[in-house]
């Protein structure tokens, strides 16, 4: 759809004479504004409602044809219009509560080919969805190539660094008379042909010189091989033997449910990992663009990148911002442990508040944390030792209580106060009442297979499992209304205002829109994800996307989805939270990043 063309003279006469002439060309029915605004006449725009007329009497501004008023506002940032314009005047405050207005601009914001919103547009608060539209634009646009460049940077100073280690080595060793170099050619010794750069060879024995960075990076690349990373560093001896003993002990129980749900394309993605470049050294890279170097110095990022890289032992499975405005995260992993983190602190990196932990407990949980969900101060962790575990975060993350399930924990939520839903490895979503002993109050068989994702309202509970199916269940009415059939089988799932999205294992993204009762798939999108999608967030403005494939994307929520930007990691993304525009990502290296508005 076109933007509307409205043609403004030169001077303020000029444009009092267009406005008095007006009449002469137009009926003067409000109900045909539209036309003056010139839309196609297919636009999918509603009818416009009685715009407010300016004041006659007004001058200047105020005294332009309503429609351009509009426009000019319509140049404005979206921020402005909603908070300054209904202080500066009355009629200048109406601009704020045009319907028109604001879908032409969210149609300028996502294209004009791109269906906006995808779902029911009855109800769509318009407003909020262009405010955050704009903002996500001026955060993320562009981060992507400034990651890149970081990335490219940072490994240049890191060849530096471990060349002049080299060279310190081996003026060490000469000094102490240790074997004889054959030649020397402009200052640098020359070693037998078949000898690697990094060695030397003395008195027969070819010497390497120790590199810590590079002694991870195979540990690294035993992980892409399928092995679980056991350590942070080689000097940590205890903390491998301690991961390696708990592993050890939970491969002989969980061995065959990691088979049974296909896990390992999850946390292993072994043929597609292994294919695929990435940049080396900082965990962020870009796609497409890395010859930055020649482009002029660029302004400071409008977003800063917070590291929590030592609160785990093992892969970080969940990940989940509570406490408003993204103050707290909530990390959950395959050491058995759920971390809390104080992200208000200044710094690169968070601070460690608690190891979540009951009496007698070694760790959080027996088995591996899989999920995460959180109500007010109520926080759920759910692991495959087939409990979910209940968290008071108002009492410095305090056990409020142990719901014993009968499976694998797979997948939470949290619809109300008081109300938890599981899925679990067994092909059941069950409903639980936290505030009593006896919590369970019903067991749901709505599926043949394992449920890997939930999502859920005070009446609706919509689940999707590893048979391909999506299930949509009537809490009030005690009924299933649906269960459509896929051809995928979705990992993640995300529900608001009336519209469902969801990611598969083939790196599809769904929609769905979810009205009275009634669930009707809208369309499949392919975004760029190579592999599982492991985690979305939707709201009306905003849609993020991480993968397996170690991507993690920012799009508008259009159809198709305008991606603003992808980041690239070193390993696979294991699961995404976002809250007050902070993004919190869980990853397969043992740590968590986050992402915030630059203070």
């Amino acid at each position: 759809m076109s933007e509307p063309q409205v043609t403004v003279g030169q001077d303020e006469a000029g444009a009092e004479k267009e406005a008095k002439s007006e009449p002469l060309n137009q009926p003067s029915n409000e109900a045909s504004r539209p036309g003056q605004l010139r839309l196609p006449s297919g636009s999918q725009l509603p009818s416009a409602e009685p715009s407010p007329s300016p004041s006659a009497e007004g001058s200047g501004l105020l005294s332009l044809p309503w429609e351009m008023v509009a426009r000019i506002a319509s140049h404005l940032p979206a921020q402005c219009v909603i908070t300054v314009l209904p202080q500066v005047c009355q009629t200048l405050g109406n601009v704020g509560k045009d319907s028109t207005a604001w879908q032409l601009r969210a149609r300028r914001l996502t294209g004009s080919r791109a269906s906006f919103p995808v779902g029911p547009r009855d109800g769509f608060d318009w407003p909020s969805a262009c405010l955050e539209m704009e903002e996500l634009i001026a955060c993320w646009t562009g981060q992507g190539e400034r990651a890149a460049r970081e990335a490219e940077q940072a490994e240049r100073e890191r060849e530096v660094e471990r060349a002049q280690e080299r060279e310190r080595d081996r003026e060490a060793l000469a000094e102490e008379g240790i074997g004889e170099w054959e030649e020397v050619v402009e200052g640098r010794p020359q070693v037998d042909e078949g000898v690697e750069e990094m060695g030397f060879q003395v008195g027969g024995v070819i010497a390497v010189p120790w590199d810590g960075e590079e002694l991870m990076e195979g540990e690294r690349q035993q992980d892409r091989e399928g092995h679980l990373p056991m350590g942070v560093g080689g000097g940590e001896e205890r903390q491998e033997a301690a991961a390696e003993a708990m592993m050890g002990e939970e491969r002989g129980d969980e061995q065959g449910v990691l088979e049974a749900i296909e896990v390992e394309e999850r946390v292993g993605v072994l043929a597609v990992r292994d294919g695929q470049d990435y940049i080396a050294g900082p965990r962020l890279g870009s796609e497409g663009e890395r010859n930055g170097s020649s482009r002029p110095p660029s302004p400071p990022p409008a977003l800063e990148r917070l590291s929590l890289p030592s609160g785990h032992i093992a892969e970080v499975n969940s990940v989940l911002l509570v406490g408003g405005e993204g103050a707290v995260c909530a990390s959950g992993s395959r050491d058995r442990n759920v971390n809390l983190w104080d992200l208000r602190d200044g710094g690169s990196t968070g601070r460690l508040l608690h190891t979540l932990g009951g009496q007698g407990l070694f760790s959080t949980h027996k088995g591996w944390v899989w999920c995460l969900a959180a109500r007010g101060p109520l926080l759920a962790s759910g692991s495959f030792d087939s409990t979910v575990r209940l968290w008071d975060l108002g009492a410095q993350g305090a056990e409020r209580g142990l719901i014993r399930a009968r499976a694998a924990v797979l997948c939470l939520a949290l619809p109300q106060k008081d109300v938890l839903l599981a899925g679990t490895y067994d092909k059941k979503v069950s409903v639980y009442d936290t505030r009593v002993a006896e919590p369970l109050v019903k067991s749901l068989r709505l599926h043949s297979n394992a449920v890997l994702c939930l999502v859920a309202d005070e009446q609706y509970i919509l689940s999707g499992s590893k048979d391909r199916t999506v299930a949509i269940y009537d809490r009030r009415a005690g009924k299933t209304l649906q269960k459509l059939q896929l051809s995928s089988y979705l990992l993640s799932m995300c529900y608001s205002d009336s519209e469902v999205w969801a990611g598969d294992n083939r790196g599809m993204l769904h929609a769905f829109s979810m009205q009275a009762g009634f669930f009707k798939p809208l369309s499949q999108f392919d975004v760029g994800h190579t592999s599982l999608v492991t985690g979305i967030h939707r709201s009306p403005g905003s849609l993020y996307t991480c993968s397996a494939d170690r991507t993690i994307k920012v799009h508008l929520p259009c159809a198709p989805p305008r991606t603003l930007c992808t980041l690239h990691h070193q390993a696979g993304v294991n699961g995404l939270s976002v809250e007050a525009g902070v993004l919190a990502i869980a990853s397969g290296e043992m740590c968590v990043e986050v992402w915030r508005a630059r203070r």
